[in-house]
C-alpha cells in the first residue's frame, strides 16, 4: 500500500469493482478490451518496476507481508495523510501486535485510540476490531488469501480486500486508486478519449501475471510521486514518458484534474526543460536538445526545428542561451 498524494487510497468500499485476469504478453480478452497499451508491453512494465525498484518512497509496511499489518495499513490510510498514519500505525502494532491480540482487545479502547490518533470515522475502527475476531473466531487466526475471501472480513470492500491480497499474498489484481486512474487516463489515449474508461481492464492488461505486489506498489508510486495533480515528469524521472499521451502533448488533464494547469505545455516549461538539460551537458545540437525535451518532435514537423529554434531564440533574448551555427549545425549552450 503506498497511498496517494492527496491521502486518500482508492474508492468508498461500498463501490464495485470489475475484476478481470492479468495477461502475459500473449493474447487474451484483456487484450482486446484494452487497445490503447503500447506495442512493447513489456518495456512498459520493466521500466516502471526498474524505476520504482532504484528509488521509492519508505512505509514501514512495505516491509512486511503480514495480512494483519497490512489490513491495518490499508483501513488507518483511507481518508487520512501518509504521515499521520505512520506513527499511528506503528503504535497500534506495538499495542495490539497480532489479530489474536486485536481481537481480545475491549473495543471501546480501540476506538479511543482511532480517535486520539485523529484518523477519521470511528467505525473503521469498529470494523477493523470486528475483522480480526472474524478471523481468530470463524477461520482459525489464518487470514483468507484471495480478494473474493478478504472480502467476508467485516468493513473490508472490494478496494482493501484487493490491496491485501496484493501486498501481503502477491495474489490480487490490478490495484485501482485515484493516483492509478490518474495514471492511465494520461499514459493511454483510448483511454483518455473514452467517454467511460474501463480503468480496471487497462490496470490488469498491463500487470505482469502474479506480479500483484512489485506492479500495485509502483504504479501507486508513480502516480503519487510522479504523476501527481502537478505532474513532476522530468524531476520524478517519470519511467513512461516515451509512451505518454499527456508528456507527448502537454495535455495534464484527469479525471480529479478537470483543468489543465497553465503551466503545463506551455512554452515556459519547455524553455525549463532546455535549460536544465543545457546545464547538465556542454552544448547540445538542435535535433538532439529537441528529441530530449519533447517526446513527439520531429525535425520537420509541428514541433520540429522551426519551433526549437524560436524557443532557443526567446532564451537567446532573454541571456539564458547562446546559439552557434557552424558547418549547417546548430547547436546551444548556455550563456
Amino acid at each position: 500500500m503506498t497511498g496517494p498524494d492527496e491521502g486518500t487510497t482508492g474508492p468508498d468500499e461500498g463501490g464495485s469493482r470489475r475484476p478481470c485476469p492479468a495477461d502475459g504478453d500473449t493474447s487474451t480478452p484483456a487484450d482486446g478490451d484494452a487497445p490503447s497499451l503500447p506495442a512493447d508491453r513489456e518495456a512498459v512494465r520493466e521500466a516502471l518496476v526498474a524505476w520504482y525498484e532504484e528509488d521509492h518512497r519508505e512505509f514501514p509496511w512495505r516491509r512486511t507481508t503480514d495480512p494483519y499489518e497490512v489490513l491495518v495499513s490499508e483501513v488507518m490510510s483511507q481518508q487520512t495523510q501518509l504521515d499521520r498514519v505512520v506513527p499511528a500505525w506503528e503504535d497500534f502494532l506495538e499495542r495490539w501486535p497480532t489479530a489474536a491480540a486485536l481481537a481480545a482487545a475491549d473495543r471501546s479502547d480501540v476506538v479511543a485510540f482511532w480517535s486520539d490518533h485523529s484518523l477519521g470515522y470511528n467505525n473503521r475502527a469498529t470494523y477493523l476490531h470486528e475483522a480480526a475476531t472474524q478471523v481468530e473466531s470463524e477461520y482459525g487466526g489464518e487470514f483468507p488469501e484471495t480478494p473474493d475471501g478478504l472480502r467476508q472480513l467485516m468493513g473490508v470492500g472490494p478496494y482493501t480486500a484487493n490491496a491485501v491480497a496484493s501486498f501481503a499474498f502477491d495474489a490480487g489484481d490490478a490495484v485501482v486508486d485515484t493516483n492509478v486512474k490518474r495514471v492511465l487516463y494520461r499514459a493511454f489515449t483510448e483511454i483518455h478519449n473514452a467517454d467511460d474508461p474501463d480503468y480496471e481492464t487497462v490496470a490488469n492488461a498491463l500487470m505482469p501475471d502474479g506480479e500483484s505486489r512489485i506492479w500495485n506498489n509502483a504504479i501507486m508510486e508513480l502516480g503519487g510521486v510522479a504523476c501527481g495533480k502537478k505532474p513532476r515528469c522530468d524531476e520524478a524521472g517519470c519511467p513512461w514518458r516515451e509512451w505518454c499521451h499527456a508528456y507527448q502533448t502537454g495535455d495534464f488533464t484527469a479525471p480529479d484534474v478537470p483543468t489543465q494547469p497553465s503551466f503545463e505545455g506551455s512554452r515556459r516549461q519547455f524553455r525549463g526543460r532546455v535549460v536544465r538539460l543545457l546545464g547538465e551537458h556542454d552544448e547540445m545540437d538542435l535535433d538532439t536538445l529537441g528529441h530530449r525535451i519533447r517526446v513527439d518532435y520531429t525535425p520537420d514537423g509541428e514541433h520540429g526545428r522551426e519551433w526549437l529554434r524560436g524557443l532557443l531564440s526567446d532564451l537567446d533574448d532573454d541571456g539564458l542561451v547562446k546559439i552557434e551555427e557552424e558547418d549547417d549545425q546548430t547547436t546551444a549552450r548556455l550563456q
